[in-house]
């Protein structure tokens, strides 16, 4: 038995060779018989190499629907990327009939019989093969800004093969500030491919204050990233002291001269995850990094707690004397100063504001508290509006979201109407971009961290765990009517 095997396999290398075995004779075959065995079996080759295009899409428009898992019955797990494609390659279920759990954090199949929700799909190499889901949340899902792979799988199927990877692989909350005519983005702990510790002070890139010419998904947001000496994304907010640096609070201001300053607050972080320091910072244009200007706060036995300092996100407000003011807060303002750098500066300028502390749901009247977002001023709704994440939601603790409005950036706060759901995900510090539409636009832009962290055990998404991901709200859809402020 061996030795038959064994000369099978011989014959086989023979025959690769362009060699051909005659009465225990090896003799040379003819160059066209040699290069008819070598294609064929190249072509074989190369068909079982080619994988199965899965396009998952939204039934309701045809849009391509990222974050959605396609998981065999033995736990292998498919997601779709930017284009809502996946590569399918599995060689031990290619051309069998396959059922896959459809998971989709908004998206969905109806449940069969048993209460499965999934679908019986025959992947063939090189085949398409398209699958459409429902829309169960309000707010649409764009795709993914930010870390690797964003357009893997279309890549492994021969599509997207421009797009260029950032070497980011993940990173937390954004701020964003529009600043001398660019939109700068920040965002906090990084993670990258060459160590499991990433940059801990902070990436930074800039793009157009209008970086989309569509809303519709595929996404394709390119950052221009700053970089180190080799071009890969750096740390920006190297400030003094042990440990990780969070900016929070970025803004432009200017000063009584009319120059813009590029400002945040940062807190020095120690282990576990305890604040001992904060202050002021400030960008620097040569250098393209934040300097520190003054500390606010050091932890102390006699300073426990620090004092009110621009935090979270802020807006821009007038009052009805024509005052232009700065509000910070997370989501709902709870600080204010006037809209100068120099205020920015002089925290006897600061005034304490006291935010509302919940919301009432549209829906069954529960308050809802909110834990992390921001607010905008909406041109087309001409109101203030809201998006916030829930504290200790269902079925989510982290990853629900509300939108709400209000006639003045302090409130009081409408009813609020969930908009977005996660299964047993966190998905943190939303931040509204208004500055993405025209003021005549009906659409709000949002994004949000999408990570496992505070949920319950749940398996991390390959690819999109730690990242940002952003969503439209359609802000003349009916099912936000119980939200919107006559």
């Amino acid at each position: 038995m061996r030795g038959n095997v064994f000369l099978s396999n011989l014959l086989k290398q023979f025959s690769r060779l362009g060699l051909v075995w005659v009465t225990g004779t090896c003799l040379l075959s003819s160059g066209q018989e040699s290069a008819k065995e070598t294609n064929s079996d190249v072509a074989r080759m190369s068909a079982l190499q080619k994988p199965c295009r899965i396009e998952v899409t939204d039934k309701s428009n045809g849009w391509p629907v990222p974050l959605v898992e396609l998981r065999t019955t033995h736990e292998v797990r498919f997601v779709t990327d930017n284009a809502g494609a996946i590569a399918f390659d599995l060689p031990e279920l290619m051309g069998r009939p396959v059922w896959f759990d459809v998971i989709g954090n908004g998206y969905e199949v109806n449940r069969d019989g048993f209460g499965a929700r999934g679908v019986r799909l025959t992947p063939e190499p090189g085949k398409t093969i398209k699958v459409q889901v429902n829309r169960t949340i309000i707010a649409r899902r764009i795709g993914r800004i930010t870390g690797g792979g964003l357009y893997a799988e279309s890549q492994k199927c021969g599509t997207e093969l421009d797009w260029e990877e950032s070497g980011i692989l993940g990173c937390d909350s954004v701020q964003n500030a529009v600043h001398r005519g660019r939109l700068f983005w920040l965002w906090g702990d990084t993670t990258i491919p060459n160590y499991t510790l990433g940059i801990f002070d902070g990436t930074s890139a800039t793009t157009a204050v209008q970086p989309l010419t569509s809303f519709k998904p595929p996404l394709h947001l390119r950052l221009n990233y700053f970089t180190d000496s080799k071009g890969s994304p750096r740390g920006i907010a190297k400030m003094p002291g042990s440990g990780p640096t969070w900016i929070t609070g970025y803004a432009s201001l200017p000063d009584t001269r009319g120059h813009s300053h590029l400002i945040g607050s940062y807190v020095k972080i120690r282990p576990p995850m305890e604040a001992y320091e904060r202050g002021l910072c400030v960008w620097n244009e040569d250098s393209s990094n934040f300097q520190q200007l003054r500390v606010i706060w050091k932890k102390s036995q006699s300073t426990p707690n620090p004092p009110p300092i621009p935090e979270g996100h802020p807006a821009l407000w007038k009052d009805e004397r024509g005052k232009e003011w700065i509000l910070f807060g997370n989501p709902f303002p709870n600080l204010r100063f006037p809209a100068s750098f120099e205020s920015w500066q002089d925290p006897s300028t600061w005034e304490v504001l006291k935010p509302q502390a919940t919301l009432v749901s549209k829906n069954d009247q529960s308050p809802i508290k909110p834990h992390s977002g921001s607010i905008a001023w909406n041109p087309w709704r001409k109101r203030w509006v809201t998006v916030f994440m829930q504290a200790f939601g269902k079925p989510s603790a982290f990853g629900e979201l509300w939108y709400a409005e209000s006639l003045n950036p302090t409130g009081p706060w409408g009813p609020a109407v969930k908009i977005l759901s996660h299964e047993n995900y966190t998905f943190y510090n939303p931040r509204l971009h208004p500055e993405f539409t025209a003021v005549d636009s009906p659409i709000l832009i949002f994004e949000g961290t999408y990570t496992k962290q505070f949920a319950d055990k749940p398996q991390p998404t390959p690819r999109y765990e730690y990242n940002q991901m952003l969503y439209r709200l359609d802000l003349d859809d009916a099912a936000l009517k119980g939200a919107q402020l006559n």
